[in-house]
């Protein structure tokens, strides 16, 4: 139980840091959200107007004052309201974060898929030379840009062997090549993890009594294995979703689909910094539930952690 409490204090204070280095980030940015939404000369605003409007938003106030305000609001559950469409920031939130995570839990899925598929092939290969290709398979997926992998896959699946449109596609048959946009590079550093573990497990004593006994090689894996080498590939399985909604921001602006990366692109563009925060504070937050989730899991999986905790506290 300390432990936990540990954890969600250490949470808080990752939270209270993102949310302000990035006001001190978004208040260095040039340019002004209002003046950008509002000095038009089709909307006829006077310098009165846009002064009501700043007063509105609390842009007019000292960037201290700014600071505590936006903070004590955040702490009640008030993103306040957009400058570029006028509606709250929460609203906007959750217009555009169910798609996300529908696209970042899809490609996480995948990922861990092929990684399984990766690492199952890269131990049971018959061929040596087989084996060191799917070995080297990851380090190759890892360095490809998001932006290229999606591109790539819109020329090959969809242009030149038509499996998949990307023209008026379906509602699921739109989300095939940004999924596994996300997934590929994904995949790769959770097969090498993957891979190193269960070699690593290999070794230890209790696989040769299991395979003593009578038990199959694959099924020696499939029981034995896999499940002490599982523990470590979760951990960098949950650190890495925090690349796939890092990917999403890219993957929906290739593709077309609406959701959190492109509400972010459209905030940096028109310095939407209500939103802009809004979105890196509910990132933050998520990369901390999951981490936290993370910790949970191993200590239910794995008896040994428990014990450890136990004799830290």
């Amino acid at each position: 139980m300390t432990h936990l409490i540990s954890r969600l204090a250490q949470g808080a204070l990752v939270l209270l840091a993102t949310f302000t280095i990035s006001f001190i980030l978004v208040q260095m940015m040039p340019g002004d959200a209002v003046l950008i939404r509002f000095l038009n000369p089709e909307m006829g605003m006077t310098p009165e107007d846009i002064a009501r409007i700043r007063v509105f938003y609390g842009s007019d106030s000292p960037i201290p004052v700014q600071y505590a305000q936006s903070l004590l609001a955040v702490l009640s559950g008030d993103f306040g309201y957009s400058v570029q469409s006028g509606v709250p920031v929460a609203q906007e939130i959750a217009t555009n974060l169910p798609p996300t995570l529908l696209l970042a839990g899809l490609g996480l899925l995948t990922a861990l898929g092929l990684a399984f598929m990766l690492a199952w092939g890269a131990v049971l290969g018959p061929f040596s030379a087989l084996r060191r290709w799917i070995g080297s398979v990851p380090a190759l997926m890892v360095s490809v840009p998001v932006f290229w992998v999606g591109i790539t896959l819109i020329q090959l699946v969809s242009f030149k062997l038509g499996w998949v449109s990307v023209i008026a596609p379906g509602p699921w048959e739109k989300l095939v090549l940004p999924v596994l946009t996300l997934a590929l590079p994904i995949a790769a550093p959770i097969a090498q993890i993957l891979i190193r573990n269960i070699e690593d497990v290999s070794t230890r004593a209790f696989v040769p009594v299991a395979r003593a006994k009578g038990l199959s090689r694959g099924a020696v894996l499939w029981g034995h294995v896999l499940r002490n080498a599982a523990l470590p590939t979760l951990a960098i399985a949950g650190v890495l979703l925090g690349e796939l909604i890092a990917g999403a921001v890219v993957t929906e602006t290739v593709f077309g689909l609406n959701g959190l990366g492109r509400l972010a692109e459209r905030s940096v563009r028109t310095q939407d910094i209500a939103v802009l925060q809004a979105i890196v504070l509910i990132s933050a937050a998520g990369f901390v539930a999951i981490s936290f989730l993370v910790d949970l899991v191993s200590l239910a999986i794995d008896p040994r952690l428990r014990s450890q905790r136990s004799l830290a506290a």
